[in-house]
C-alpha cells in the first residue's frame, strides 16, 4: 500500500503539479510540493521523503542541479526526473548525475504511477538486502543492533558511530569523503560540524584499538581510509 510513501514532488508549474498531486494522493500517496529547485532542496532536507519527483526546467535551481546537490548527501532516495527534453545527452546526464529514471512531458498520470511504484519496488529490494553484518580484523560489527564485538567482548555503539563505521567499512581501502560524511549525518559541512566528525572518529580508532591491524587513515584534505593490514 501506498498509505505510508512521503512524495515530494518539485514542479513549477502550478497546474500541472496540482493534476499530480491530486492523482497520487487518490493512490494513497503523501505529497509535499515545491515550486522550484531551492524550495525541493530546503524541503528535501526537511522532511526526507521516500521518493523526489522532480522537473528540470525550473528557475532558481534546475532539476539536476537539485538532483545533483540531493546525492551528495542522499545515494539511495528514489529520484525520477520530469523532463520536456528529448535529447540524448540530456537524459544521459540526469542518470549520470543519480536520478534513477526519467518521464519525458507529456505523459500519462499512470505512467507516472507506474514508474513511481517501480522505483519504490526496487529501492525496498535493495534495503532489503543491504548488508548489516560486517567483518573488521577480529571484530564483528552489526549496523542493526549497533554492536562491536571483540571475542567475548561486545559494546553498543552511538546511532552515529554506527553510521559512520558503516561507511567506512562499505568503503574500505578507498577514501570516505569528509564532505559526504557530514552532508549526510550532519547535513552540513560546515568547520564546527568537521570537528565533531573528528572527535567521532578518534572515538571509533580508541574502540578498534584492540586489533593493531586495524588503522583510520586521515587523507588530509578528503577525508578518511579504512584499512586493515596482513599481519607480517
Amino acid at each position: 500500500m501506498n498509505e505510508n510513501i512521503n512524495l515530494l514532488l518539485v514542479e513549477d508549474e502550478a497546474t500541472l503539479a496540482m493534476i499530480i498531486k491530486d492523482t497520487l494522493e487518490d493512490q494513497g500517496f503523501n505529497i509535499v510540493l515545491a515550486k522550484d529547485g531551492e524550495e525541493g532542496l530546503e524541503t528535501f532536507l526537511k522532511n526526507r521523503p521516500d521518493v523526489l519527483v522532480t522537473d528540470v526546467m525550473m528557475p532558481k535551481m534546475d532539476g539536476f542541479e537539485l538532483v545533483r546537490r540531493v546525492r551528495e548527501m542522499d545515494k539511495t532516495t528514489p529520484i525520477l526526473v520530469l523532463t520536456a527534453r528529448s535529447a540524448v545527452k540530456d537524459v544521459v546526464e540526469g542518470f549520470e548525475i543519480g536520478a534513477n529514471d526519467y518521464l519525458k512531458k507529456p505523459f500519462g498520470m499512470q505512467e507516472l504511477i507506474v514508474r513511481i511504484k517501480s522505483l519504490l519496488h526496487r529501492a525496498f529490494m535493495e534495503k532489503s538486502e543491504e548488508e548489516t553484518a560486517f567483518e573488521i580484523g577480529n571484530y564483528s560489527f552489526d549496523s542493526v543492533s549497533q554492536e562491536l564485538r571483540y571475542g567475548d567482548n561486545s559494546e553498543e555503539l552511538s546511532h552515529r558511530e554506527s553510521e559512520i563505521l558503516k561507511r567506512l567499512i562499505s568503503n574500505r581501502d578507498q577514501v570516505t569523503e569528509t564532505k559526504g560524511l557530514l552532508l549526510d549525518l550532519w547535513g552540513d559541512d560546515d568547520f564546527f560540524n568537521g570537528r565533531s566528525l573528528h572527535v567521532f572518529i578518534t572515538k571509533l580508532r580508541g574502540k578498534l584499538s584492540k586489533d593493531e591491524r586495524i588503522r583510520i587513515i586521515n587523507v588530509r584534505g578528503i577525508g578518511y581510509k579504512l584499512i586493515v593490514t596482513d599481519v607480517k
